[in-house]
C-alpha cells in the first residue's frame, strides 16, 4: 500500500494563450517552471519511490526539480500523455468557440459524450489511467506528473464518479491530488493541494481546457 500524488504540469505558453495543446508540445513559462520548483520542495520530508512522468516536455520538465532534489531519475510513460482533442490542438479557445460551438457546448456540459474528431474520448483516456494504476505494485509512493483531464479521471475513479462530472474537481498548474492505493483500490484523500505555489496559483479559467 502506498500513495500515488498526481500532479499537473507547470504552466505552459499555449495554457497563457488559451490554446488547446492535447498531445502537442507547448513549453513552461517562467511561472510555469517556478511551479514547478515550488512542487518539488512540497514533498520536502515525504518518503517517495518513482516520479512518472507524462513524456510531453512540460510534464517531464514539471517533474525535474523534484527528481534532481531527491535523486531520482524521471521515468516517462506514454499512458499519461493528455487526451488527444483531435482537430482543435493548436487552435485558440476562441476559435473553437466561433468554429466549432455545438461540440464546445457539448464538451463543457456532457464531456463524457464527446468524440473529437481524429483524437479520443474520456473513455479511451480513463482505459489508459487504469492501465497505468495496474502497472503500479501498489508497495511505492510515487509522483505521476500528467495532464489536466488525467488528474481529473484520476479524482473521478478514485471516487466512483462518472466522467460527466469531469469538470467538478478542483486541478491547478503545480498542485496534486492525493491517493491512498490500499486493500481496496485508489482512495482520494485529498483534491488539490496548491498551498505550495502561494502566490504562483494561476486562473485555470482562462486556459483552453
Amino acid at each position: 500500500m502506498g500513495f500515488v500524488y498526481v500532479a499537473r504540469h507547470g504552466e505552459t505558453e499555449w495554457n497563457r494563450a488559451g490554446r488547446y495543446q492535447g498531445q502537442r508540445e507547448s513549453m513552461l513559462t517562467s511561472i510555469g517552471h517556478s511551479q514547478a520548483h515550488a512542487l518539488a520542495h512540497a514533498f520536502d520530508g515525504s518518503a517517495l519511490g518513482r516520479i512518472v512522468s507524462s513524456p510531453l516536455a512540460r510534464c517531464v520538465r514539471t517533474a525535474e526539480p523534484l527528481a534532481a532534489r531527491r535523486g531520482f531519475t524521471v521515468e516517462t510513460d506514454a499512458l499519461l500523455l493528455e487526451i488527444d482533442h483531435g482537430d482543435w490542438e493548436g487552435r485558440l479557445r476562441s476559435e473553437i468557440e466561433a468554429d466549432d460551438p455545438e461540440l464546445l457546448q457539448t464538451w463543457r456540459e456532457r464531456p463524457d459524450r464527446v468524440q473529437f474528431r481524429g483524437g479520443e474520448r474520456l473513455a479511451d483516456v480513463r482505459e489508459r489511467w487504469r492501465t497505468f494504476i495496474r502497472s503500479l505494485d501498489g508497495k511505492t509512493n510515487v509522483v505521476v506528473v500528467t495532464h489536466d483531464v488525467l488528474v481529473r479521471i484520476a479524482i473521478l475513479e478514485a471516487t466512483g464518479r462518472p466522467l460527466s462530472q469531469l469538470w467538478q474537481p478542483r486541478v491547478v498548474n503545480g498542485g496534486f491530488a492525493t491517493l491512498w492505493a490500499g486493500d481496496e483500490g485508489l482512495q482520494l484523500r485529498q483534491e488539490c493541494s496548491a498551498g505550495h505555489l502561494k502566490d504562483l496559483v494561476v486562473d485555470v479559467a482562462q486556459q483552453a481546457l
